[in-house]
Order: structure tokens, then sequence, then C-alpha cells
């Protein structure tokens, strides 16, 4: 096994497709694609693209830190009591352990992710 991974943006690989917890769904039926790239230390560390339609979900991240940069689409986040932030392709961020607020997809979005937990 090798220690350099490539992501192949143009074909991940089969990937997991699942919808929000229901729950935490506000507007409209989003599905979400998660390709997982790689892990490490029994998944503490994961990384790998994400794709959602569009809708608005409530997100929570908990003890989770999690480093996104936006391949393609536009989102909305809103931490709860802030400002919406506006973010399209090219865009990276930063949500750290107790982010609580919505993620409105306007655009089907795909994203490259590394989150910490």
């Amino acid at each position: 096994m090798s220690n350099l991974i490539a992501f192949d943006l143009a074909a991940p690989g089969p990937a997991r497709e699942s919808k929000p917890v229901p729950d935490r769904l506000i507007a409209g039926d989003p599905s979400y694609k998660t390709w997982e790239i790689a892990a490490a230390g029994h998944k503490d560390i994961r990384t790998g693209i994400w794709e959602a339609t569009p809708g608005v979900t409530r997100s929570i991240k908990g003890e989770t830190w999690e480093y996104c940069t936006i391949l393609s689409g536009v989102i909305v986040l809103t931490e709860d009591g802030g400002t919406p932030r506006r973010f399209s392709a090219g865009d990276t961020f930063v949500l750290r352990p107790g982010f609580v607020g919505t993620w409105e997809t306007l655009e089907t979005v795909r994203k490259l992710w590394v989150a910490v937990s």
C-alpha cells in the first residue's frame, strides 16, 4: 500500500449514496454521494469527495473539525446567530467543532473534505 494517494476527480469510483437524517432536513429533497478516499487512526481522520443536490439541512459538527474546498456548485452556510456566508467553486473554509447552523445547497455542490474527529 502506498502512502501517496491521488484523488481522481473525474472518476473517483463507486460512491456511497445517502439522504439527510430526517430530523435534520429543513427543505427540499437533497441526496448525497460520498467517496471516502482515505482514512487513518481508526477513521478519526478521513478525507474524500462529497456531492449534494439542492436542499437545506441542519449542520451539527459536534466534536468534528472539517476542512472543505468547493469544486463546483454553490452553498450558503449560516451559523446559528451568524450571518449567511456564500461559497462556490474555489472557496475553502473550515467548520470547527461546535459549529451548529444550516447548510443550504443552491446548486449541486461537490467538495473535497478532510474531517478529524
